[in-house]
C-alpha cells in the first residue's frame, strides 16, 4: 500500500470547516475579551476556572482541527490526551491545594 492510498482512507475536511472552526474561535476570543472589561464579571468567583474553560475548549478545538488530530488513529489522539488530562489535573489540584482558587461561600 503506498503512502497515498494510506492518506486517501480517510477524508479531511473541506474549507468550509476550517472557515467554520475559525469563526467559532472567533466568537470564543471575542466572549472572552467581552467578559474581562465587564467588572461584574471579574469580580465573580468563576470568572478564572470560566476563562481557563474557554480557553480549554479552543485548544481542543485547534488541535482536533488544524493538527489533524480528530483525523488521525485513535492511538494518537490517547497518547495526547491522555497526559494532558494528568496534567491539568495535577495543575488544578496543586491550585486548590495552596488556595488560588476562591471558593463559593
Amino acid at each position: 500500500m503506498s503512502s497515498d492510498t494510506k492518506h486517501a482512507a480517510h477524508a479531511h475536511p473541506d474549507g468550509w470547516t476550517y472557515v467554520k472552526v475559525g469563526v467559532i474561535l472567533t466568537l470564543i476570543t471575542v466572549i472572552e475579551v467581552w467578559a474581562y472589561y465587564v467588572p461584574a464579571l471579574v469580580a465573580h468567583p468563576f470568572f478564572n476556572p470560566g476563562l481557563i474553560i474557554l480557553s480549554a475548549i479552543k485548544f481542543a478545538t485547534v488541535v482536533l482541527f488544524y493538527m489533524h488530530l480528530k483525523y488521525d488513529h485513535r492511538l494518537f489522539r490517547v497518547l495526547f490526551t491522555g497526559p494532558l488530562i494528568i496534567a491539568g489535573c495535577t495543575i488544578t489540584a496543586l491550585l486548590f491545594l495552596f488556595h488560588h482558587f476562591k471558593t463559593v461561600s
